[in-house]
């Protein structure tokens, strides 16, 4: 490295940081629905950019003070990302287990119920993403209008969920594979994914945007696919030797019933739901690497919501038509990850479809490595967000010249490792409670960003504001964000009490070890919070304290009310549709 690439630079400063309006980096000039942000890694060649060099790899920025990154992904990547990003080995496989131990009617309603919930927690988050689009975004609004010692909880928490989650991807895509395959160690598939996600990521944010695209294109139509197909059987049109060839209705919903081992059932499900909908709000963290997210940004906010209804509605309400809650085929050790556990694979089985249950594993596998990408992504973003407001060590802050956090990505992937502790005996064990840390981590990152969204309005009315000068307004504005957090605690309350209690179908009160597996995110929250208090010695923020002005991006306002009065003289239907979509 020559010495005009070394960190600190002679005047004491940081290499590459120039603060502007709060934040690093930033270009303020007025940016309009149809207008670019500018983008200084454009100014590098195509191959450093796209980190195929070793120029890329050098120091563009390093220092404190938050700094924005390439912004090169577009609306169409923030769109898809929306829509299937977070679409993974919960839903697909977890929802088997969730079917087994509630039925088809907890299933349904406790989606319903964390869909409506992620629905309010993803547009409240858009709403700020909008107006403050910066790296680590949902950490940083806990900082802000919350309590700097809980947004130091809440970023290494979410660190510490992608950092334990990535291991569990790459487990989950070798056993998915051997569905097809079980002569092979797992620890072979283990190294070819992990190799496979670094690939993916040295290509920087580009690399996972359009890895993101396509896998979340595909995950689109193979639900779709699904879909269509299970209208069919429930129609009775399925093969002749296969089980649906007479008209299925709803009759699992009558005989073994709807609702399985009654109050304890409904909450354990909760659970699942919950984790299924873990990497919904990635689409913020993204926002900050995208051109315009004045103008990218509430239309793929917006796809959560005909993700959550087509999506996880209607095709688990089409697995519960088809499969029985009391089949013992949903069983298995690994919810989350043994295939064969799935019930969209099962219905493929049970139909008579050859080669369909071979497609469905194809669209697991799919989406688990999609998530393994994911995960380094997100914690990467927000280790470099805590590292820059000095809440990580200062190495964390390196960003080289084709946009990626360098460092953060090398100690993410890093993580990834702990899945060959899962090749042993006593590993397994281990691996469950690695597991258990992120359990309940993904509830206190949305149950933040609603709370965080509650105080900003409220201090941005006190600094004398109106709701007319914020560009995206989240859809059920403050009550929404109200709801959405009143959600998050029954969640909560639901996990604490399926930790007590023994396991569905099972008398009496769990074990002290199953309670821990189940709650240890709680403890472990209380001390990143107590550590930070340690540190920085901030408590509770007044409304007065709460500063929203400092990093606000800029916007052209002569632009965006002639959008909005192009919006106004839009018929009542059309301006209704335009809320969701």
């Amino acid at each position: 490295m020559s010495s005009k690439d070394s960190f600190p630079v002679p005047d004491g400063g940081e290499k590459g940081v120039s603060q502007v309006a709060g934040v690093a980096g930033a270009d303020t000039a007025p940016i309009g629905p149809g207008e670019d942000i500018h983008n200084s890694y454009a100014e590098e060649s195509w191959a450093t950019r796209n980190g195929l060099n070793l120029e890329s790899f050098k120091c563009k920025h390093y220092g404190h003070g938050l700094v924005e990154l390439d912004r090169s992904m577009k609306s169409r990547h923030l769109h898809m990302i929306a829509i299937g990003g977070s679409i993974g080995a919960g839903f697909f496989v977890g929802s088997g287990g969730a079917l087994y131990k509630g039925g088809p009617g907890s299933v349904l309603i406790t989606f319903m119920i964390v869909g409506v919930m992620m629905f309010n927690t993803v547009f409240a988050l858009g709403e700020m993403a909008v107006m403050y689009p910066v790296s680590g975004g949902f950490y940083t609004y806990s900082t802000r209008f919350i309590d700097p010692s809980w947004g130091f909880a809440m970023g290494w928490n979410y660190v510490f969920q992608w950092a334990i989650v990535l291991p569990l991807e790459l487990v989950v895509c070798g056993i998915t594979i051997g569905y097809w395959n079980t002569d092979i160690s797992l620890a072979v598939w283990v190294t070819i994914f992990l190799v496979a996600i670094i690939l993916i990521n040295i290509f920087g944010v580009l690399g996972y945007a359009e890895e993101e695209f396509f896998a979340s294109m595909f995950k689109l139509c193979a639900i779709i696919i699904f879909m269509i197909v299970a209208l069919v059987l429930v129609l009775g049109g399925g093969p002749s030797d296969g089980r649906y060839n007479e008209y299925w209705g709803a009759r699992y919903w009558y005989d073994p019933g709807a609702f399985k081992n009654g109050f304890k059932g409904f909450c354990s499900v909760f659970v699942t739901a919950a984790f299924s909908f873990s990497g919904t709000e990635l689409v913020g963290l993204a926002a900050a690497e995208s051109r315009n997210p004045v103008k990218s940004l509430p239309g793929a906010i917006k796809q959560v919501f005909w993700r959550i209804t087509l999506f996880y509605i209607v095709g688990l309400f089409m697995v519960g038509l088809l499969v029985s809650s009391t089949d013992q085929s949903l069983l298995s050790e690994a919810a989350y990850s043994d295939a064969k556990a799935s019930p969209f694979v099962l219905v493929g089985k049970y139909a008579g479809l050859n080669g369909f249950d071979h497609f469905m594993n194809v669209t697991i596998l799919v989406s688990v490595l999609s998530l393994g990408v994911s995960s380094v992504y997100g914690g990467s973003r927000t280790l470099t967000a805590l590292a820059q407001q000095g809440y990580a060590p200062k190495i964390f802050t390196y960003i080289d010249k084709s946009g990626r956090p360098l460092y953060s990505v090398i100690i993410i992937s890093a993580c990834g490792a702990l899945a060959y502790i899962n090749l042993t005996a006593s590993g397994i064990t281990v691996f469950n409670w690695l597991l258990a840390l992120s359990g309940l981590a993904a509830l206190f990152t949305w149950g933040s960003i609603c709370l965080a969204h509650i105080r900003f309005r409220k201090a941005w009315a006190y600094h004398g504001h109106t709701v007319d000068e914020i560009p995206f307004h989240a859809v059920g504005g403050v009550y929404g964000s109200w709801l959405g957090l009143s959600l998050n605690i029954i969640v909560l309350i639901a996990q604490t009490y399926t930790a007590i209690v023994a396991a569905p179908g099972e008398p009496g009160f769990g074990t002290a070890e199953s309670f821990f597996q189940s709650y240890l995110a709680v403890p472990v929250v209380i001390v990143f919070w107590i550590i930070g208090f340690a540190w920085k010695r901030t408590g509770w923020l007044r409304t007065h304290q709460m500063d929203v002005d400092t990093g606000r991006r800029d916007l052209d306002w002569d632009a965006m009310n002639a959008y909005r009065a192009k919006v106004a003289s839009w018929p009542a239907w059309r301006r209704i549709l335009h809320k969701v979509w």
